[in-house]
């Protein structure tokens, strides 16, 4: 008897063309599966003029507008959830929630009444691991335990897990993937024609900083750390990528414009490049020479899989659990204690003084993200539990 094919609902905070890690994780499994899983998208949008429904790459897309400043907008899109949901649930057997928030709590009642499968993918550390669920309030965390599976994307979750009393069989350790093909390393020529393309110096030592411009991601620790290295090498340049002003809760609007003015007072402004959006964010990783990542929180982060993937040298934050579980210290990439300016001017002067340690890294940074991080081990692992939803073999995890 041939197995029945999955068809799974995605709900997502933000989807493509709109930037966020976990939805463009979504996108990059719904790319891969998409000949063996029948997938529906359904999202928010902070854009009224973007269609719904839609199509992206052959996958219904459905958007509901929330402006996240205004309570009747949310509830008018909570009343918006229900019946596009409603409306789809004969095309729905699992119903897949990437991260938790506000408006999970409806879609999994709704899944629940219907009697849709529902798995919930743990995100980000501090944010949608059980234990913060639970902070959240009672009815948080009653519709949080009701999924079937939890899919994490880092060992850092399983202690947050067991500490909540969740069913120990419903967890499943599947780390996020990256598309080995698309973000793959340049070679010296490459480099520098993409830097040109990219309007980059084509001999200076290229620092790379990929995130929205949030207190947690550091932009700022970023900055200062940089600049103090930067004032005795006049060759480095440092380019953000990550949207600066949004209505998106997180994003603080006032940190890009403190960092011009530091630079503007620091002589280096012309040495800064801010990018807000980019759908070709492997053309700026196989433009760096060095990818920085000093967050203070994450799941576990596309940003650093991909710069591993082009085989960069990485200095990111000490994240027990999260990093060290990606990054041997030394070996494939630089561990760096997230407060500590210091540490971080330290570790990028090392690295641009040292151009083999920085392939040597970068080579084994690659060989990691081959060996562990492949999206096709991370697709196949969602689709056996996909198959275990629907009632075959119990799946790894």
């Amino acid at each position: 008897m041939t197995p029945k094919k999955p068809r799974v609902l995605m709900v997502v905070g933000a989807y493509y063309p709109e930037m966020s890690g976990a939805g463009l994780q979504c996108r990059t499994l719904i790319g891969r599966l998409r000949h063996s899983v029948d997938f529906i998208v359904l999202t928010t949008t902070a854009r009224p003029q973007w269609p719904t429904p839609d199509v992206e790459q052959g996958t219904p897309v459905h958007r509901v507008f929330v402006e996240p400043r205004s309570i009747l907008s949310k509830m008018r899109g909570l009343w918006l959830f229900t019946a596009v949901f409603l409306r789809l649930r004969h095309r729905v057997d699992i119903v897949h929630l990437h991260g938790f928030s506000q408006k999970s709590v409806l879609i999994i009642a709704l899944a629940y009444l219907t009697r849709r499968k529902i798995a919930i993918k743990l995100t980000s550390f501090g944010d949608d691991d059980p234990e913060a669920i639970a902070r959240r309030g009672w009815l948080a965390f009653l519709a949080f335990r009701q999924a079937d599976l939890f899919f994490a994307v880092s060992p850092r979750f399983r202690a947050s897990y067991d500490a909540a009393r969740l069913p120990a069989d419903r967890f499943r350790l599947i780390p996020n993937g990256v598309d080995l093909e698309r973000f793959t390393p340049a070679s010296a020529e490459e480099r520098q024609s993409t830097r040109r393309s990219l309007g980059l110096p084509i001999d200076a030592f290229v620092v790379l900083f990929v995130g929205f411009f949030s207190r947690e991601k550091q932009p700022d620790l970023m900055f200062d750390a940089w600049a103090a290295f930067a004032r005795d090498y006049p060759d480095t340049v440092l380019v953000f990528v990550g949207a600066t002003l949004s209505n998106y809760y997180e994003i603080d609007g006032s940190l890009a414009a403190r960092i011009r003015a530091r630079a503007t007072g620091a002589g280096l402004v012309e040495r800064l490049h801010f990018v807000e959006s980019t759908h070709e964010i492997e053309q700026f990783h196989r433009a760096a020479d060095v990818f920085a990542m000093p967050s203070l929180r994450e799941g576990m982060p596309n940003a650093l899989l991909e710069a591993m993937a082009s085989g960069s040298a990485c200095v990111v934050s000490l994240l027990p659990g999260i990093t060290d579980r990606i990054v041997d210290d030394g070996r494939s990439g630089l561990l760096v204690d997230p407060a500590d300016r210091a540490a971080w001017t330290g570790a990028l002067r090392r690295l641009a003084l040292e151009p083999t340690l920085r392939v040597r890294l970068g080579a084994e940074a690659r060989r990691t993200a081959i060996e562990r991080f492949g999206l096709g081990e991370t697709a196949r692992a969602y689709l056996s539990c996909y198959g275990e939803l629907l009632g075959d073999a119990p799946c790894a995890g």
